[in-house]
């Protein structure tokens, strides 16, 4: 691995992404296998020329409006998806190799808990599957000289410290909602992933709620220094959670500034008193307005 992947270990290079769709406005028609006429696909272009350097430890928020691509270009980074045009690299491999190897967690925005396990059984569920990925871990580049991760983490402790200690043995129907999303976070860090993808994680939630999982989340980070990017529609989670926010334009889905939040931690909710806090938020929401004002343009 080079010194430039090592210290960004996640790197988008001209990425984009198009989809396939009925054409509703155009009018344009052709021939059906039976003759019928048929309206012609068009083209979407969801994400075009994406370029992006992520660097190690950092907590990168993605934020946009609806239909910039956000969630397509996370889906990108996990294997999910696969790029058009450009690249994008995890430790120097591919996505796919990547997630082989268990360098990828990935919190969806719903649980996704196995409702016929255990809490305790769900969030080490993922340990047992592919026990291959610690041998290819140590073949990729430096992160064999990254610490021993072939030991399992004391996934009760890690329950504890996300207030889960005395619902390890309910089942998900069991928890609130807030409790189940705690437990995929947790799963997701029980992997011991070198870089956790959060797609929205906390928007179905109430306020307090969401908070609290935040402070958590940023407890569990301090210690364990993942490369954290993660999506959402919040300019105040953004600015609490992140050491760069990314702001994304849609049609067609692009970056058009990368805002780095030079605010102490840790970052407790004393954070939301402070002058600095809304001025970031103010900027923030002013290039979200740039955004949309120049894709009206376009």
């Amino acid at each position: 691995m080079t010194a430039s992947s090592s210290a960004y270990p996640v790197e988008f290079s001209g990425v984009a992404r198009s989809f396939s769709a009925p054409n509703r406005r155009s009018g344009k028609r052709t021939q059906g296998d039976r003759g019928r006429e048929t309206s012609a696909p068009t083209t979407r272009t969801v994400l075009r020329d994406v370029s992006l350097r992520i660097r190690a430890g950092e907590v990168v928020a993605i934020l946009g409006p609806s239909g910039c691509g956000k969630s397509t270009l996370l889906r990108i980074v996990a294997g999910l998806e696969s790029a058009d045009r450009g690249e994008v690299r995890v430790h120097d491999v591919t996505p796919s190799e990547a997630g082989a190897a268990k360098l990828i967690g990935l919190v969806p925005q719903t649980p996704a808990l196995l409702p016929w396990l255990s809490v305790l059984k769900n969030v080490t569920l993922p340990q047992k599957i592919n026990p291959g990925a610690a041998r290819r871990r140590q073949r990729i580049g430096d992160l064999a000289d990254r610490g021993d991760r072939t030991q399992a983490p004391d996934m009760l402790e890690l329950l504890d410290r996300a207030g889960l200690a005395d619902a390890a043995h309910k089942l998900p129907a069991q928890l609130s909602g807030g409790m189940q999303q705690r437990a995929a976070i947790v799963r997701a860090f029980g992997l011991q992933p070198d870089v956790l993808l959060m797609d929205e994680p906390f928007s179905a939630l109430d306020e307090f709620t969401r908070e609290s999982l935040q402070d958590q989340l940023l407890d569990l980070w301090d210690e364990l220094k993942t490369t954290v990017l993660f999506v959402t529609h919040s300019v105040s989670e953004a600015v609490r959670m992140s050491d760069t926010v990314v702001v994304m334009a849609p049609r067609p889905g692009r970056i058009v500034d990368v805002i780095d939040i030079d605010l102490p931690r840790p970052r407790n909710q004393k954070l939301f008193e402070e002058r600095r806090f809304h001025e970031y938020e103010d900027l923030i929401r002013d290039r979200l307005h740039s955004a949309w004002r120049s894709t009206d343009a376009a």
